[in-house]
């Protein structure tokens, strides 16, 4: 992620970090998973939008001892307010409308901020890596923060920390203002709230933080809201409304009732949703490419929600708009051009991160069901994204691979087979090539090593997953045996990796699973 040091350790749809600082598809997890939201609050956010001052106070470290124990409950952020932080910049909106709901809430919770540049001790003190970082005191002690980044998902994480996990409602108007105050929330109805499922809700609401929950046992309220037996419902101000779920539940059950139903029947891909969407229960997802400037979502959109209400618990419906110049890296991972826009693509976010096309490219409702139900029914293909073989492929030194000559080449039983999977957009890569190229000239007359590379972000192989750049292995000639390097990427410890037969330098078991933190990993995050 540009401007920090955090990476992400999973792979949702294979995306590099923007040059906005977007970090879509590598999310952190991919949308910095721990950093907590931003702080932006530079002094040109505050003359557009006022926010009480006993609601956001600047702070230095010989504040901060103070401050925190005398407040009680306190979040402070550590913030740049340097350009390249681009998460400081789109968060800051919601900060401020957190401190404005906590203000208008009458909340004892202080709300604080710290220019990292400038209090640079009480940033290592804190060990504040990234921007931006939120930490929560309670009576002196920090907590990182990790809930949501819209103002709403802020105030109700405070709130579950420093309050009841689910908030006790005892007359409709009660009901009435927690319903309102949020764009989800979740209420338990529960005659008997010493039931298991009660407990179980109750347990669940202490582990969700993005939403705020209640429960009542008021007749007032039950008849109010024409529920008749003990059920959890999720009311929203989007889709149908409300959810219901009746009956005994496990909290399993119920927290993905919660996490399925929050989101919208077609979830669009943004800095706010994805983390919801790459941290779902729900792993396969269809994307739908669509033009906000061509009006797509307004031919296509309804006619999809209509679908996705059938699949609601098996696959997550996802819009893209294309326009946005930080989601061109994910047409480039579907190996789709912005000419191709409506599409749609399904991709099942397990170890293959298998990606499917459909035959067709109408997007009616009718199109897009039998597409998703080919999926669940197990009848598509793989589709794995191929280079045209180039002409001089093999004249150079080093071998050029695409998905239609890897196998031929790379399983030769007669010669050892050294792969550089890398991706064009690489830093890493590009400083490994001057070295690999050297490397390709220091064996080209050794008739059983033959040096090779793949663009891996262009030709993908059904039996091999890559997940971060430059990845190098060895194929051993007679079995084929794969052997990863995991040394020093120079001429000699390449050298010497060959020439010991994959010995020198070699990855260990849990190693060649496990990238360093310094490789370029493809990105989910943000999709």
């Amino acid at each position: 992620m540009e401007g920090s040091r955090f990476e992400s350790r999973t792979i949702y749809w294979h995306l590099q970090p923007s040059s906005t600082g977007a970090s879509y598809f590598t999310l952190p997890g991919s949308l910095i998973e721990h950093v907590v939201l931003m702080l932006l609050l530079a002094s040109r956010f505050q003359s557009k939008q006022h926010v009480p001052d006993s609601r956001l106070r600047s702070m230095g470290d010989s504040q901060l001892g103070t401050y925190t124990v005398e407040w009680g409950s306190v979040i402070l952020g550590h913030y740049t307010n340097a350009p390249w932080c681009g998460h400081c910049k789109s968060l800051a909106p919601e900060y401020i409308k957190a401190a404005k709901k906590l203000a208008d809430l009458e909340s004892p919770i202080k709300l604080a901020k710290v220019d990292a540049t400038e209090e640079t001790e009480l940033a290592e003190e804190h060990g504040v890596k990234g921007y931006p970082t939120l930490k929560f005191f309670r009576k002196g002690t920090p907590v990182d923060y990790s809930g949501g980044r819209t103002g709403d998902e802020i105030v109700n994480w405070l709130l579950k920390k420093t309050g009841p996990a689910a908030k006790e409602l005892s007359n409709v108007d009660e009901a009435k203002a927690f319903i309102d105050a949020s764009n989800v929330a979740i209420i338990g109805f529960f005659k008997d709230q010493s039931s298991d499922t009660a407990k179980n809700f109750i347990a669940v609401a202490g582990t969700v933080d993005d939403h705020p929950f209640a429960i009542t046992s008021s007749e007032e309220v039950f008849s109010d809201y024409k529920v008749d037996t003990d059920r959890i419902v999720l009311f929203k101000k989007f889709d149908d409304n409300r959810s219901d779920l009746e009956g005994e539940q496990s909290e399993k059950d119920i927290k993905k009732f919660v996490t399925s139903e929050a989101l919208p029947l077609v979830v669009e891909f943004n800095h706010e949703t994805a983390q919801k969407i790459f941290g779902g229960e729900i792993k396969s997802h269809l994307l739908l490419f669509l033009s906000q400037e061509s009006g797509h979502f307004d031919s296509y959109l309804s006619g999809a929600q209509e679908v996705a209400k059938g699949f609601r618990d098996q696959v997550l419906f996802v819009s893209i708009n294309a326009d946005e110049e930080d989601h061109q890296r994910i047409l480039e991972f579907f190996g789709m051009k912005k000419e191709e826009i409506p599409a749609m693509r399904l991709i099942r976010l397990e170890e293959d991160m298998a990606k499917y096309k459909p035959d067709t490219t109408d997007l009616s409702a009718d199109k897009i069901k039998s597409f998703v139900q080919s999926f669940i029914d197990g009848k598509l293909k793989q589709h794995l994204l191929s280079q045209d073989l180039p002409e001089d492929w093999d004249k150079e030194p080093v071998k050029v691979l695409v998905s239609t000559n890897f196998d031929e080449i790379v399983f030769d039983k007669e010669k050892d087979v050294l792969v550089e999977f890398y991706a064009p957009w690489c830093g890493h890569c590009k400083q490994l090539a001057p070295i690999y190229d050297q490397l390709g000239e220091k064996f080209k007359e050794n008739k059983n090593i033959v040096i090779t590379k793949m663009d891996a972000t262009a030709n993908e192989l059904e039996h091999t997953k890559i997940t971060s750049f430059p990845t190098l292995k060895l194929y051993e000639k007679e079995d084929n045996k794969i052997i990863e390097y995991n040394g020093e990427r120079t001429l000699e410890g390449l050298s010497k990796f060959l020439e010991t037969g994959g010995q020198y330098g070699k990855a260990a078991p849990d190693e060649a699973e496990e990238e360093d933190e310094d490789d370029d990993l493809p990105r989910k995050d943000e999709l």
